[in-house]
């Protein structure tokens, strides 16, 4: 888009265009993280924000933006020689999410460095980069491996390639800026950290305010010159406030106060680390400076915290963004010594903090009734109100399920894997073919050489040299002779729930402890980067509670609310999630499928469900596809159906005592303990 939106333009968004602001002003605040719906204007902000940034000095020539002022003195351009500089504009440079390793960090040519000795290298994105700003789109959907390569360039503010003993290195410091939508995944914690800020965008629910939106956006399709043209004072007042606020910085002071607030606020809310204090302390400064004021007040510290911890606090995909502004409001004031500089605005009603309820997870305040359930086993007795398995009515609630449970505490899983040799997406969990990981092999390459295989080069190339005529000076290579290193390592999968929603599933111990382990399994899918999916089954059908995505947390949020009772019509279930598989295949042909069914192997309702349940089982096995049964069966009497559910599955059946990652580990010190007791 050869004319961009103007930045003063977007409608709304205050909070996305003052951290944009304050990057700005103060690059060193370490960049921004936007997160929000889709259609919110995250994008079009973004490439507004490079038009307003001051220009930059470079030596001229230099393809990585050496600054003439102190050029880089390992710069491959380099050595430069001082005078000769150019101005020209802060560069936004685009970071596509399917990008490869070459085009992130630059092109080694390994022909040329092999075959004449030459170190001919092809600056990438972080080159062109350095001194402007790095913007991902759905960075939350990036490679680990790029991934990988943006954390430690930005902990080194360098870029290293490194390839058979042919090294470059050149400065990379640059300002990140990502967006991303919530239900499509999480970021890892590691990259979470590098952004200095963080900020939820929403469309606005005003109707003035859409129609403005709309209006604007209109008009600026119609005639993008124009329209800019009408914004152009605008944008320079904004241009020159950000030239001010910059050289204002340098004047600005943090005192003792502000930086004892800052402290306790972050000792308050528990972050890790001391890298939310920096960033803390930065983004108040610019705030200031912003303002005009060479003083940090209280107010400027409240604002840092709201835009620098959100993202700090969660420990996993299932804590909900946010602050406590309640919490943030004491700590302030307990730690200000005045009330100068407070901040104007009043504590929030809401609580984005989304506590949870502190009786802890299976509490629900219920306990269970007395007697056993017709078809529960000995000892597992349903909740109050839940109807029977065998379609008895129910005791109290009468409509046909029993309220939600709460999940018990997760825990860490076993390794559940794929057998076999996969090509899917990069990920944690099954062996694959990958660009990255132990070299397993060699193989003619098949377009640009990328991974050297040197041994194997060698070898191939040894047989010719008599007749290519090699003096005593080295080996005489071609390119018929390089060879690709092939590599194994690990893809992420699709884990698809099948889970098993009826009334011998609804006893409140077991069921609080099926969706314990669920959720266990849910966190074990989101470190191993894995794809997941929800089908649940009760009653008289089967629902997709989920489609496949990458969002964990989303499928948390579906399992937390999933209703209880009826009959198990586990056919209907097993069916369901073939055809779930069925259309993810024709998706994504290379992400191989595991389905994980969590059940007591009860089937129930309808005319033979037993005989049915078997056919469908009988589909998974025929497809090959990887499967786990989850036994939950509970009580002295156990009858065995989920294992026999397994074998027609063509999968393995677990316990959920056994799906524990520490289960071996505690057999094991229960076996040394009984020898010791007996010594």
């Amino acid at each position: 888009m050869s004319t961009p939106f103007p930045f003063t333009a977007v409608v709304g968004q205050d909070d996305l265009r003052l951290a944009l602001l304050l990057n700005a002003v103060s690059p060193a605040v370490g960049g921004v993280l936007v997160r929000g719906e889709k259609g919110t204007a995250k994008s079009t902000a973004v490439r507004a924000l490079s038009a307003l940034m001051p220009g930059v000095d470079v030596v001229a020539g230099c393809r990585f933006s050496c600054d003439p002022a102190g050029p880089d003195p390992a710069c491959p351009d380099g050595p430069h020689e001082p005078g000769a500089f150019e101005t020209r504009p802060a560069r936004m440079v685009e970071l596509p999410v399917g990008a490869s390793e070459d085009r992130l960090v630059g092109a080694l040519d390994i022909e040329r460095a092999l075959a004449e000795g030459v170190k001919a290298f092809e600056p990438g994105l972080l080159a062109d980069a350095h001194r402007g700003i790095l913007y991902v789109d759905e960075v939350n959907l990036l490679h680990d491996h790029l991934v990988d390569l943006l954390l430690d360039a930005a902990a080194m503010g360098a870029s290293y390639v490194e390839r058979e003993g042919v090294s470059v290195r050149h400065a990379a410091r640059f300002l990140l800026v990502g967006t991303m939508n919530p239900e499509e995944g999480e970021l890892r914690p590691q990259l979470l950290d590098r952004f200095g800020l963080t900020v939820e965008v929403a469309a606005s629910r005003e109707p003035d305010q859409r129609v403005e939106v709309v209006r604007r956006r209109l008009a600026y399709d119609d005639d993008p010159t124009g329209f800019a043209a009408r914004w152009a004072d605008e944008e320079s007042a904004v241009r020159a406030r950000i030239v001010a606020a910059r050289q204002l910085l340098p004047s600005v002071r943090l005192g003792d106060p502000a930086l004892r607030q800052i402290a306790a606020t972050c000792a308050a809310f528990e972050v890790d680390g001391m890298r939310a204090d920096i960033v803390m302390a930065r983004t108040a400064t610019a705030l200031a400076a912003w303002a005009g004021r060479t003083e940090v007040l209280a107010e400027d510290v409240r604002q840092a915290a709201l835009l620098a911890l959100p993202h700090r606090r969660r420990r996993n995909p299932f804590d909900a963004p946010g602050l406590d502004e309640d919490k943030l409001d004491e700590t302030l004031e307990e730690f200000g010594g005045s009330d100068e500089g407070s901040s104007e605005e009043g504590p929030s009603d809401d609580d984005p903090d989304g506590d949870p309820d502190p009786d802890g997870p299976g509490g629900g305040g219920q306990p269970p009734q007395d007697g056993p359930d017709g078809d529960s086993p000995a000892g597992d007795v349903p909740a109050q109100g839940e109807p029977s398995d065998d379609g008895r009515a129910p005791a109290a609630q009468g409509a046909g399920e029993q309220s939600p449970v709460r999940a018990a505490e997760p825990f860490r899983t076993k390794v559940l894997s794929v057998p076999g040799l996969g090509e899917g997406a990069a990920g944690r969990r099954s062996r694959a073919r990958t660009e990255h990981g132990r070299t397993t092999g060699s193989r003619r390459p098949r377009g640009a050489l990328t991974k050297l295989h040197l041994a194997a080069t060698v070898q191939a190339a040894a047989p010719h040299q008599r007749a290519r005529g090699r003096s005593g000076r080295g080996l005489v290579v071609r390119r018929d002779d390089l060879r690709q290193a092939t590599r194994e390592g690990r893809e992420g999968n699709l884990v698809l729930f099948v889970v098993d929603a009826s009334g011998s599933m609804a006893a409140r111990q077991r069921m609080s402890a099926v969706k314990g382990a669920v959720l266990s399994l849910l966190l074990d899918a989101y470190q191993r980067r894995d794809k997941v999916g929800l089908v649940t089954f009760r009653g008289s059908s089967a629902d997709v509670a989920l489609p496949p995505t990458s969002s964990v947390d989303a499928a948390a949020a579906r399992l937390e609310s999933l209703p209880t009772g009826g009959r198990t019509p586990l056919a209907a279930g097993l069916l369901r999630a073939h055809d779930v598989l069925r259309v993810e295949r024709l998706r994504d042909a290379a992400r191989r499928p595991l389905v994980v069914v969590v059940t007591d192997g009860r089937a129930t309702g309808g005319l033979e469900p037993v005989a049915l349940a078997e056919r469908a089982a009988r589909l998974f096995a025929a497809d090959s596809v990887a499967s786990v049964v989850v036994d939950c069966e509970a009580g002295p009497v156990r009858l065995g159906l989920a294992g026999r559910l397994a074998g027609e599955l063509g999968g393995t059946a677990v316990t959920l005592d056994e799906l524990r990652a520490d289960a071996i580990a505690g057999l094991v010190r229960d076996v040394q303990g009984t020898s010791r007791r007996a010594a």
